[in-house]
């Protein structure tokens, strides 16, 4: 068997089209998934009554079983609610035109507040109490505690989980080609059936991932520098 390094550079130059869907599946599931994290991690700290039991469940069962399956959960029942709630309120929905790129960051966006709520929660639980009974101290009220100190200082600490997270979900988009969604491992599937040169689509496919990999590791460190050296600490 030989390898045809010429279709790998072919491969690589197609798989760059890919890049920006593949990224907006990483980054949006990420920033829709801190806004629910952030729900999630105030309801459990604080023991919120009815709602704790619903948000340990969340955690549980979307930290339990795989990303892939959620996706075909909510691609499968997604149309199905949206089209019953139409017909309810008398409003016409064309479900087939929503875009499957869109159930599938829904999916993911579930599936990644499960996992920054638990990293917020050690994030926020690393603080000391003495500087939340400072900010008390200077008049800050308990929103303005939470807003001011806590969630950027536990976002501080948790830093590491989710530089992991962002990679882990990067690598995770690709199961979003079970439903046809051309991001980099879909779209390598889609250019080696031109010529069946899988292994030859697929090398060029992880070469890009491996880069993009190292990018998002390399900015974070940066930003781990700088807010280090803005907290005063040693970089």
């Amino acid at each position: 068997m030989s390898i045809d390094y010429t279709f790998i550079w072919t491969a690589f130059k197609l798989l760059l089209n890919a890049i920006p869907l593949t990224l907006l599946m990483t980054v949006l599931p990420l920033l829709f998934g801190s806004l629910i994290a952030i729900g999630i991690t105030y309801i459990r700290l604080y023991n919120i009554r009815f709602l704790n039991p619903i948000a340990t469940f969340f955690v549980s069962f979307f930290r339990s079983t795989p990303a892939i399956l959620h996706i075909m959960l909510i691609y499968i029942l997604s149309p199905m609610l949206i089209d019953y709630l139409a017909k309810t309120i008398g409003f016409s929905v064309q479900t087939n035109k929503i875009p499957i790129a869109a159930f599938v960051i829904v999916a993911l966006s579930f599936t990644a507040s499960a996992y920054i709520a638990e990293a917020l929660r050690s994030g926020i639980l690393a603080i000391h109490v003495g500087e939340v009974e400072a900010g008390y101290a200077v008049g800050l009220t308990f929103s303005q505690t939470i807003r001011r100190l806590i969630l950027p200082q536990s976002f501080y600490y948790a830093l590491p989980n989710f530089v992991n997270l962002f990679v882990g979900f990067l690598h995770t988009t690709a199961i979003a080609a079970i439903v046809a969604v051309p991001e980099i491992t879909g779209r390598a599937t889609v250019v080696a059936s031109t010529n069946y040169s899988f292994l030859e689509a697929y090398i060029a496919a992880a070469l890009i991932y491996w880069g993009l990999s190292i990018l998002i590791e390399w900015a974070a460190h940066l930003l781990e520098r700088k807010i280090t050296a803005f907290k005063g600490g040693i970089s």
